[in-house]
């Protein structure tokens, strides 16, 4: 098997790092690397903010939950879509700006996820750990007001970036029966796989918990999508010029 497909069914989130700094020229080469990634229409709509104030970090950690390792990393990214950039030259070919039609939204946060998983995969490539933290977007405002973010540019994730001080066990996924259908979309089967895969989820739970919880799944999503999320971000991103036309 490819050490490429072994290194992706590896990924595990880490968030416990050593104190290792990254050097600034492997830090730029997983940049690279990022960049390499598919972008729709050659928008390249992705900016990196690289955050090493201290008190910055410790700002984003707790608005994103307490995520301690925000602060201990030894690199924090936040990874933002942006328009304004490829928007800036609409002024200078005299063309009307639309960037605020739903498509070109999708496309930059597109962008964004894919240029951060190649990062991603380049990081763990060479022993590194990583964690993302969707929690920055608890508070997008006062993210965007630290980092400077203008119109067109808005705050997908973070990512923790260092050396594991830790080596957690890799989460199970869905099986592959589950995911990938043929030809139309069904739901043949899936009930008794997701039974099953319930049952992992609970005894990977109990032992990463010390016999703690063991919540499947089903009871986990059931949860995620029976509450409102984060309702804030609908004005927010209006705000940042994302109108959704």
């Amino acid at each position: 098997m490819s050490s490429v497909i072994d290194l992706l069914k590896s990924h595990r989130s880490i968030r416990k790092f050593t104190d290792k700094a990254i050097e600034p020229e492997l830090l730029n080469e997983l940049v690279l690397a990022g960049q390499a990634a598919a972008t729709s229409s050659f928008l390249q709509g992705s900016t990196i903010i690289r955050v090493s104030k201290k008190e910055t970090r410790e700002k984003i950690a707790t608005l994103a939950g307490n995520q301690k390792y925000v602060e201990t990393a030894a690199e924090f990214l936040v990874f933002c879509a942006d328009l304004k950039r490829p928007g800036n030259f609409c002024r200078e070919y005299e063309k009307a700006f639309e960037g605020d039609y739903t498509e070109h939204f999708i496309i930059a946060t597109v962008d964004v996820a894919l240029m951060a998983q190649s990062l991603v995969t380049a990081a763990e490539s060479v022993g590194l750990g990583i964690c993302y933290i969707g929690g920055i977007r608890n508070d997008p405002a006062l993210v965007s007001e630290l980092l400077e973010l203008p119109d067109g540019v808005y705050p997908v994730f973070g990512l923790c970036l260092g050396y594991p001080d830790q080596d957690p066990e890799v989460k199970p996924r869905l099986p592959v029966s589950v995911i990938m259908k043929q030809e139309v979309y069904n739901e043949e089967g899936d009930r008794d796989s997701i039974s099953e895969y319930d049952e992992a989820i609970r005894e990977y739970y109990r032992t990463r918990t010390g016999g703690g919880h063991g919540i499947s799944w089903t009871e986990q999503v059931s949860g995620l999508l029976s509450g409102k999320a984060r309702p804030h971000m609908k004005e927010f991103l209006a705000s940042k010029g994302y109108k959704f036309k």
